[in-house]
């Protein structure tokens, strides 16, 4: 029987629950599944763990030739519990006979509604109106509807339509900038493709959905944002470093902008005194866009189908590093 170890989650009930699930869910499946959080990672431990498992469910931390060399004598696939992989060492996975894989889509409406919550409550000024109601100032300003605006996607995978789509019962116009655009999938949204500098100029609100890579890094710059009207927000639930935080910074407290919701952030845990954290028009959150009992279920069971697949032969399109095969 072939075993996974999972290093997702915490101690917390809801993890407990979720975990014994995914355990009944792997025994059904004929794969032993166990559960060992890494609160805090451990690299030593992680390779102890992966020395005496088939695959493993990783979280955000660094994998590299490091720990794939340690583990490639039983350990043959890590599957991300998430999308981003820009910590994981592709070529070193490569090199060492192990695919790694992600679970596309399963936490795609959680990230999608986190996204569209940010929205609502900068271009609503929420944020300044409960800070300034908890410390007994009966304060009102005024703030904008997201009802007919327009609403810039960056980046129209998976999230960024599922966002689009939730958007229609906003009647708002969206438009999207993909580097590699599905027109047809756009044109069935009623999208509109446009170019990177229109989006951010033309948009009443902005949402990135776009890997972190060489090209995306600081995407969102003092450039970018001085394009943007004085009444727009721009979320950021992807990854921290497409954002120049300190750009940001600049255009949120000098009013050039007018608001920013961001769940991702160049250094996590997001140090207590980033300048972000001292802003009313900046809605913070520690990376839970993903984090709803729904997605982390999702999640998962995908992880597990994906390991079941993998071990009976089949293919996927979830590994990220189909040349893994190559020195197998």
């Amino acid at each position: 029987m072939k075993k996974i170890v999972s290093f997702f989650g915490d101690r917390s009930e809801i993890f407990n629950e979720l975990n014994c699930k995914a355990e009944e869910y792997a025994r059904s499946l004929g794969l032993e599944y166990r559960w060992a959080p890494q609160l805090p990672f451990s690299e030593e431990s992680v390779i102890k763990e992966l020395q005496e498992a088939d695959a493993g469910i990783i979280d955000i931390e660094p994998y590299g030739e490091t720990i794939f060399s340690q583990i490639k004598d039983r350990a043959k696939l890590l599957v991300r519990f998430g999308v981003g992989y820009d910590k994981v060492d592709l070529k070193a996975a490569s090199a060492n006979g192990i695919a790694v894989a992600r679970t596309t889509g399963a936490n795609t409406t959680a990230v999608a509604e986190m996204a569209l919550t940010m929205m609502l409550s900068c271009r609503r000024r929420i944020n300044k109106y409960q800070a300034r109601a908890k410390a007994g100032e009966w304060v009102k300003d005024i703030g904008n509807e997201i009802i007919g605006s327009t609403v810039g996607i960056i980046g129209y995978g998976c999230i960024g339509q599922r966002l689009a789509r939730l958007l229609r019962g906003f009647d708002c116009k969206i438009l999207a900038y993909d580097p590699f655009p599905k027109k047809e999938v756009m044109e069935a949204d009623g999208v509109e493709l446009v170019a990177l500098e229109e989006l951010f100029c033309q948009s009443d609100a902005i949402s990135i959905h776009v890997p972190y890579t060489e090209q995306t890094h600081h995407m969102v710059n003092k450039e970018t944002l001085a394009l943007m009207k004085p009444t727009a927000v721009i979320v950021n639930t992807s990854r921290g470093n497409i954002i120049d935080e300190d750009a940001l910074y600049e255009a949120l407290r000098s009013g050039q902008i007018r608001g920013a919701g961001v769940d991702v952030f160049a250094k996590e845990p997001l140090p207590v005194d980033c300048p972000l954290l001292t802003l009313e028009n900046a809605v913070i959150t520690p990376h839970v866009s993903s984090q709803t009992v729904e997605s982390l279920w999702n999640i998962y069971k995908m992880a597990i189908d994906i390991s079941a697949d993998f071990f009976a032969g089949k293919g996927s399109p979830h590994i990220l590093n189909q040349d893994y095969a190559d020195y197998a």
